[in-house]
């Protein structure tokens, strides 16, 4: 399953401006678009043009959601210029497997969110991480001139409709089809790099190709909704550091290759495998509901678990939280108490997952209980650092 190459002329949403407009209003009063420049962008650049057709699961599959369509043409052009995210291209991870998501239009709040904080100034040279729709390019073109801008995605077809769509607007900035960790050292230093994607730690070769003083604007996912947006200043030819946002981001993950990516084989505890029992008094709730504790469990898990429920019945809802890892292990923490008041934690396999989860909330604890405006990243050829407040106070490594 891939994304249409056809283009729309702009004439198919002939109120598009009004609408365009409508979507600025929205934003500016969510406090997402503050920047007159930006407000203009958005304003200019018709984003129908980059989404003719997007997909939605619905009744338990996935469906197309097109201009062309008189069946769907109605939701289609009030989705597109609503504040939401629109996937725009799938496929699978294995023959008849369930749909995988590659590529999106994200949220346009999330978009100019993420440009006003890049604060580019007029003359700077701006590599963009994950060209997708070419929607955020276009709005980069529209501010700083396609000249400045450039632009890399895994996916060729992606890219080459992308670049139909942007010469269909008037702009040709530099688009390169490649695995987007590399950069574009061709074409650098930039004053400013921004990844629509996520990356479990700071592809060296960003900042290697930021001039000194530029940034590095991207989503550091080190697992399953664990992390946020950091901004980063080269501040030397070795090091870079920033802080954290304060608010939430998701993007897909970067992919070092076109298409699917494939899938992790868990190993299979076995039934009869010896359980380690114990107690525990974190409620296994507060960890996933704390965004900066789970991001720093999940430094300690690593990138790859998955969380879910057991037990239970309809009508009183699951017992317990699992964690499982790739290796084999696995906990399983109860919802309800004991007569102690404490959580019943049941383990298997080569590693304590759980241990990993008390560990990162007593860290949390011991530095006073930080938001993401607290956390920093330091960045160097050899290291990544989490800190609190300053780069000397450290908290936790990145792999």
């Amino acid at each position: 399953m891939t994304s249409p190459t056809s283009t729309t002329p702009t004439s198919t949403v002939t109120d598009w401006p009004v609408r365009a407009t409508a979507l600025t209003d929205e934003l500016t009063a969510a406090g997402k678009l503050t920047s007159p420049a930006w407000r203009a962008a958005v304003e200019a650049v018709p984003r129908h043009v980059f989404v003719p057709e997007f997909y939605v699961y619905r009744d338990g599959r996935m469906i197309t959601v097109a201009a062309s369509d008189p069946t769907t043409s109605g939701e289609w052009q009030e989705q597109v210029y609503s504040n939401t995210a629109l996937v725009t291209k799938i496929g699978q991870d294995e023959p008849g497997g369930p749909p995988v998501f590659l590529s999106s239009s994200s949220t346009p709040g999330l978009m100019t969110r993420m440009v006003e904080a890049l604060d580019v100034r007029d003359g700077n040279r701006v590599l963009e991480i994950g060209t997708g729709t070419g929607y955020n390019a276009a709005l980069l073109c529209h501010r700083l001139g396609e000249a400045r801008v450039y632009s890399v995605d895994v996916e060729p077809d992606l890219l080459e409709t992308a670049r139909i769509r942007l010469a269909e607007l008037g702009y040709h900035p530099t688009l390169v089809a490649g695995d987007g960790a590399e950069g574009l050292a061709e074409h650098a230093p930039f004053d400013r790099i921004i990844a629509t994607c996520s990356v479990p730690a700071i592809p060296w070769p960003w900042v290697d190709q930021a001039r000194i003083g530029g940034v590095i604007l991207t989503d550091i996912k080190v697992g399953l909704a664990a992390g946020n947006l950091v901004r980063l200043t080269r501040t030397a030819p070795d090091r870079a550091e920033g802080m954290f946002d304060a608010g939430q981001a998701a993007f897909m993950e970067l992919r070092h290759t076109a298409g699917s990516p494939g899938r992790i084989p868990y190993a299979r505890t076995p039934e009869d495998s010896p359980a380690t029992e114990s107690t525990t008094e974190l409620d296994p709730r507060i960890p996933w509901s704390n965004p900066v504790v789970w991001f720093l469990a999940a430094l300690r898990l690593g990138g790859h678990y998955r969380l879910g429920y057991t037990g239970g019945d309809p009508h009183h809802g699951p017992d317990a939280v699992s964690i499982t890892t790739p290796e084999g292990s696995r906990a399983e923490i109860t919802l309800a108490t004991d007569h102690d008041d404490g959580h019943r934690v049941s383990e298997t396999g080569p590693v304590r997952l759980w241990q990993h989860v008390e560990h990162a909330h007593q860290q949390w604890e011991s530095a006073g209980r930080p938001g993401w405006p607290r956390l920093g990243l330091a960045v160097t050829p050899d290291t990544q650092t989490i800190y609190i407040d300053e780069p000397g106070n450290p908290l936790a490594g990145v792999s």
